[in-house]
């Protein structure tokens, strides 16, 4: 279960990751996200990347959420979007759902990759999900530079910089194909 802190601070957020629909849409068209493609979103949250995609590119998006509240708000959404027969919003653990081999076009786990453990679990997990020709896409923050401050929390130690999320996505056998990145602002 997410900290109930996630769920108020985030509870009006249209997208709650740290990004932009202008970036979303980025992603999808970098994806060759169309009408035929399915995808898995892992954390779904309360549906904002599934509702942008399944509205600009015309993608079925299977989404799974662990909160209760943003579940149930993903799906509110979805029917106020009219794209209720494009998305699925399950209630469940990520890190425990079921889904068959190769069926997706994409996987994302976007700013959640703690569903797992860690990045490279995050990255094992989802590639089996996707079909060859197909994408793990993982939201994760990194560090500008290392080493770390001796005052920062543990929890942060997990993160690391930006060549080394390349390094784990290459060492699990996927090439980076592209990059976006957060500015500031977001």
């Amino acid at each position: 279960m997410i900290p109930r802190y996630y769920v108020v601070a985030e509870s009006a957020h249209e997208l709650q990751n740290p990004t932009s629909a202008e970036k979303l849409e980025l992603l999808g068209q970098r994806l060759g996200l169309g009408p035929d493609s399915r995808v898995l979103d892992i954390a779904s949250g309360r549906g904002g990347p599934a509702l942008l995609f399944a509205k600009t590119f015309g993608c079925r998006i299977r989404g799974v959420e662990i909160s209760p509240d943003f579940h149930a708000a993903a799906i509110e959404r979805a029917k106020a979007a009219g794209v209720s027969e494009l998305v699925t919003f399950e209630l469940g653990d990520g890190a425990a759902a079921a889904f068959e081999p190769e069926a997706y076009d994409a996987a994302l786990c976007l700013g959640a990759s703690f569903v797992f453990g860690s990045l490279p679990d995050t990255v094992d997990a989802l590639a089996p999900a996707v079909r060859p020709g197909g994408h793990v896409v993982v939201g994760e923050p990194y560090w500008k530079r290392l080493p770390l401050p001796d005052d920062y929390a543990e929890r942060h130690e997990l993160w690391t910089t930006l060549e080394g999320t390349v390094t784990i996505f290459e060492t699990s056998g996927l090439p980076i194909v592209s990059v976006i990145a957060s500015s500031v602002e977001e």
